[in-house]
């Protein structure tokens, strides 16, 4: 779940860069806009110092969720990039509440509003031009890294860039004589502002609420699980993202007459494809079925015999064959509603039993009949296969 350090360096180095490109960005148009009397280029100032506030956020939270999962947090720190999120678009709105207020107040009376001066527009242009490649950068190294919280901050810088055009536009009207335009164009600002804020809190909280991924996604999953050869089928099909990284949960279905060994084989080999082609999944959780539970109409009993009790039971069949025969290996398919057996006898000891008149199929044929009567509750019990071998 965790960045390299290469990874963690780009973004630190991206975030500060913008930092102090916000904090200049920012100061300027306030002060200038004050100076030469534009609200909205005041009302952008403030959205740039929010952009300030916020790389600082950033970087905060980065320093957490970047960190290894420890014994308080076996998943990671990845939710500390989402909490992160969701505090950044609270303020967001809050700001953005704020200029629309006073904005507001100025349109009650345009009469006394000043005209900006030529100033401003210099400023709002220079704006526009340092927040567009600032977004371009950090989208870049967003998506680079996998950082949801970067590329969110890098489409902050977007809208700053955005607003920087309307305060433009505003300006210049205003400075034409249409006095009411600075104002608009502040309101306009105020709701890129808000606009964001609520994007980056309802995705964060989609996450933070376990919201499943995307469809598309899910189907590209499913996909490369099912190109593993020996698995049957996926299902119990379940997901969430954790800060820039997808957490899954599956059940694999696999042969029923396979090994455990074998079965877990399988299911670790399609972790590592998944792994393998999809740089964006963090951890994968799967179970080994040997039947699709998912579509049971009643849920499997738990009341089927272990091992010891069957065992016993074949034990005391051979027996009354004879004293000598004891089962080489014994392999238990247990399904929904039944089990399947398999006996593995040596073919030395069989062998070693046979007389006149008695071969080894005689023998297995006897076993049989003995086990169909020892078994206590035949509903339990579906196939039992009986076979010799020689084992090296």
């Amino acid at each position: 779940m965790h960045r390299d350090s290469a990874q963690q360096k780009a973004v630190h180095q991206v975030t500060l860069i913008g930092a102090v490109l916000d904090g200049l960005l920012g100061f300027s148009k306030i002060i200038i806009g004050h100076l030469s009397h534009s609200a909205g280029l005041v009302a952008d100032g403030i959205h740039s110092i929010s952009d300030l506030f916020t790389d600082l956020v950033v970087l905060i939270i980065l320093k957490f969720s970047g960190e290894e999962p420890d014994k308080e947090h076996p998943w990671g720190h990845a939710h500390f990039e989402t909490l992160g999120t969701v505090l950044l678009g609270s303020i967001l709105i809050a700001i953005a509440g704020a200029m629309i207020y006073d904005s507001s107040l100025a349109l009650l009376n345009t009469s006394t509003l000043p005209v900006p001066e030529w100033p401003t527009l210099v400023v709002a242009a220079i704006s526009v031009a340092a927040k567009e490649w600032i977004y371009r950068f950090t989208l870049k190294v967003g998506k680079e890294t996998r950082s949801d919280l970067l590329i969110a901050n890098a489409w902050h810088s977007r809208t700053d860039a955005l607003s920087s055009i309307v305060v433009f536009i505003g300006i210049a009207g205003t400075m034409a004589g249409i006095a009411w335009l600075d104002a608009i164009a502040a309101i306009i600002v105020a709701g890129f502002v808000a606009k964001i804020g609520w994007d980056l809190c309802w995705n964060s909280i989609k996450q933070l609420v376990g919201t499943s991924l995307p469809e598309e996604d899910i189907a590209r999953y499913q996909s490369i699980v099912m190109s593993i050869e020996g698995i049957l089928s996926v299902h119990s099909f379940k997901s969430r993202a954790m800060g820039s990284k997808s957490i899954l949960e599956l059940h694999i279905q696999v042969a029923q007459d396979i090994s455990a060994s074998e079965g877990h084989h399988l299911g670790d080999l399609a972790c590592y494809e998944l792994k393998q082609q999809c740089d964006d999944i963090g951890h994968i959780i799967y179970h080994i079925d040997t039947y699709d539970d998912e579509e049971m109409d009643t849920a499997p009993s738990y009341k089927l015999p272990l091992r010891n009790e069957i065992c016993s039971v074949i034990d005391s069949a051979c027996n009354e064959v004879s004293n000598q025969l004891q089962p080489y290996k014994v392999t238990l398919h247990y399904q929904p509603k039944h089990i399947d057996i398999e006996i593995l006898f040596l073919e030395k000891d069989m062998h070693r039993l046979q007389g006149p008149g008695v071969n080894s199929d005689q023998l297995i044929e006897l076993i049989k009949t003995k086990l169909a009567h020892q078994f206590p509750d035949k509903k339990y019990f579906g196939s039992i296969y009986l076979a010799t071998g020689i084992i090296k």
